[in-house]
């Protein structure tokens, strides 16, 4: 069985909504599953900690999750063209897994939303994808073989799944970014499934 680590932080639940449509994708590829996980908001009160059960939705991510995983979505929403604080921060103690190489050649897709069409999603979804290469993995994007990275007039990059979920934060996804997800989903499944067999 290959697993999947779907990780994300999610303010509003687009991100979280996202990240569900991409693990339906993932289960959908026979023999992978797909292991929900999200990181706690950044305290404003230096380096104050969440409880270590989250009030509602999936756990919270350990670095064992990390470890684990035999690939990687990672999703957030956009701040000011750049992930959020709270997955930046979960990201930069994983100094033990890069020195392990743990993460080496496990293939990893990334998933944002943003408030308006361009408000930072390809710089967004670029800036997910550095520390996932400094790690050693295999960053898989959308390939235009999805008919609808080329057609949507809502979310959607090569560089990853994406939504627009308006200024209030409250426009649902479309039937296109929803499509985007599942498709990234079971693209990094497969690609977890092959390299593990070969391994």
């Amino acid at each position: 069985m290959a697993e999947i680590l779907v990780l994300y932080y999610s303010r509003y639940g687009n991100v979280a909504e996202m990240a569900r449509l991409v693990a339906r994708g993932v289960e959908s590829v026979a023999g992978c599953s797909a292991r929900l996980r999200t990181v706690p908001a950044v305290s404003a009160d230096h380096e104050a900690g969440a409880g270590d059960i989250p009030d509602t939705g999936p756990p919270y991510a350990s670095f064992e999750d990390l470890k684990d995983c035999d690939g990687l979505a990672m999703g957030s929403p956009t701040r000011f063209g750049n992930m959020a604080a709270a997955l930046k921060y979960f990201l930069d103690g994983t100094t033990d897994l890069w020195l392990s190489g743990a993460m080496i050649n496990k293939p990893a897709c990334v998933f944002t939303s943003t408030a308006s069409l361009h408000g930072g999603q390809e710089t967004t979804l670029l800036s997910m994808m550095l520390p996932l290469m400094h790690h050693g993995m295999i960053v898989a994007g959308l390939p235009y073989s999805e008919p609808d990275v080329a057609t949507t007039r809502s979310g959607g990059t090569p560089y990853g799944p994406t939504h627009v979920a308006g200024a209030d934060s409250t426009t649902p996804i479309t039937d296109e970014e929803n499509r985007l997800c599942q498709a990234m989903g079971k693209r990094i499944a497969e690609l977890a499934k092959r390299l593990k067999q070969t391994a």
